[in-house]
């Protein structure tokens, strides 16, 4: 009764759409630069998911893997909200180009490394959502900057829309704002480190004066995103928290 799906989401188009995008190395400005007199980050040339996992692609991940199945995750790696709203543990719920949710960190992991992906840094996703449908760093576009909080604002409740409707980025990278928010690799970044080594960097973060040593006080939806990462733990589930894949590429 239930194996029919992944057959189906495949016939609908919802396999690995427009593959990966390559992504040129280059620079970006760091909102919390750990050396303020170097407030670049670099990052290397990588490859990109040209949109979200679906959750028909999602679907047939878990038809051949079942040990990611709703009922089957070690708790370890889910929380009690890990695809609680699918039909069954296979069935997903809505449409299956809508972007999968309730997923774990764990969860986006595999499925990447089954593919023969990974999760992009933090780095990688901020250096390519800076970017608009014109210009590689577009963070001082002050319409582009009130769409984006405007979508921050949005009550979760609301019908996802599927993936890749918006226009791409100059990268060719669809959907980084305004669909889902997105799990990355080292998502927890800002709170992880020694204490020994003295926490003061990341502690700036989260003080009250925070943002006086911040590179772009402007910036308000970076530190959403810096806030909304920090309070995620590795095995939380949301509804409105997805992910899409990176990849290494060889350099030419």
């Amino acid at each position: 009764m239930i194996a029919w799906w992944p057959v189906l989401a495949m016939a609908l188009g919802t396999a690995p759409v427009d593959g990966t995008v390559r992504v040129e190395g280059g620079e970006y400005r760091l909102l919390y630069p750990p050396d303020p007199e170097h407030p670049n980050a670099a990052v290397a040339t990588f490859g990109l998911d040209a949109r979200p996992v679906t959750r028909g692609e999602f679907a047939a991940f878990v038809a051949s893997h079942p040990e990611w199945r709703r009922g089957r995750v070690v708790a370890l790696f889910a929380d009690q909200g890990y695809l609680a709203d699918w039909v069954s543990p296979e069935v997903p719920d809505g449409r299956p180009a809508q972007p999968v949710v309730d997923v774990s960190w764990f969860a986006a992991r595999a499925y990447c490394e089954a593919h023969g992906k990974r999760l992009p840094t933090t780095d990688e996703w901020e250096y390519v959502a800076r970017a608009s449908a014109t210009a590689i760093d577009a963070t001082e576009d002050p319409d582009r900057n009130a769409a984006i909080l405007a979508w921050y604002g949005r009550p979760s409740t609301y019908d996802l829309p599927d993936v890749g409707a918006g226009t791409p980025n100059l990268w060719g990278v669809h959907d980084l704002h305004g669909v889902v928010w997105e799990w990355v690799e080292d998502f927890n970044n800002m709170l992880v480190g020694d204490p020994r080594e003295g926490g003061d960097d990341e502690r700036l973060a989260f003080c009250g004066t925070g943002a006086l040593s911040a590179t772009n006080v402007a910036d308000y939806a970076s530190f959403m995103r810096i806030a909304f990462r920090s309070s995620l733990q590795a095995r939380y589930t949301t509804g409105n928290l997805g992910f899409r894949c990176a990849s290494d590429v060889e350099a030419p």
